[in-house]
């Protein structure tokens, strides 16, 4: 298992354990099922965004100090020199870098996104989460599957949308995809 997912499980155990929450507690708190969270404990599930996100927004933490262990402290700005963004490989499919890991009380976390490729029928695995996304490609080709539609979007194409509808991406060609997310709260 990766370190830093190894990592992001502990610090969520030990925010369940600071706040005497038992599994289901924690997982109905974040509108989670007990299993699923059960597994991000663990680290045995895919650890991502939407998930650690709905965590950190249901206990009032930031999303880097269960990412990164960090909590932000910059208020006036934050610079990421290109190729510094505080990085978490969720999976070995998936590669996000924090653009804006250090600034506090943002209204908006922007990432670098890598996708690996898939076999072809490998299906989009769907995720929600709370307010809206852009996403930008810088790198490849993408599809973002939003419900039941289905978008292709090549480099400089973007998209915005609501969050909470169900949403996943794919990496098409063979080849890696990089995309400018920026997840709005």
């Amino acid at each position: 298992m990766d370190e830093q997912i190894i990592l992001i499980a502990q610090r969520l155990q030990g925010l369940r354990d600071a706040l005497e929450l038992g599994v289901e507690e924690m997982a109905a708190r974040c509108g989670l099922s007990a299993d699923d969270y059960r597994d991000m404990e663990s680290g045995a599930s895919d650890l991502s965004v939407a998930r650690l996100q709905k965590v950190a927004s249901a206990n009032g933490i930031s999303l880097d100090e269960l990412m990164f262990g960090e909590e932000p402290k910059m208020t006036s700005y934050f610079l990421t020199r290109r190729g510094t963004g505080i990085s978490v490989e969720r999976t070995k499919a998936y590669k996000y870098q924090s653009l804006a890991s250090g600034f506090k009380g943002r209204k908006a976390d922007p990432f670098i996104v890598t996708v690996e490729p898939k076999p072809d029928d490998v299906p989009v695995c769907l995720n929600t989460h709370h307010g809206q996304e852009f996403d930008l490609v810088i790198e490849g080709r993408l599809l973002l599957k939003i419900g039941d539609k289905e978008l292709l979007l090549n480099l400089g194409d973007s998209v915005y949308y609501d969050a909470n509808q169900p949403h996943g991406m794919k990496a098409l060609d063979g080849r890696s995809v990089k995309f400018l997310a920026v997840v709005i709260n």
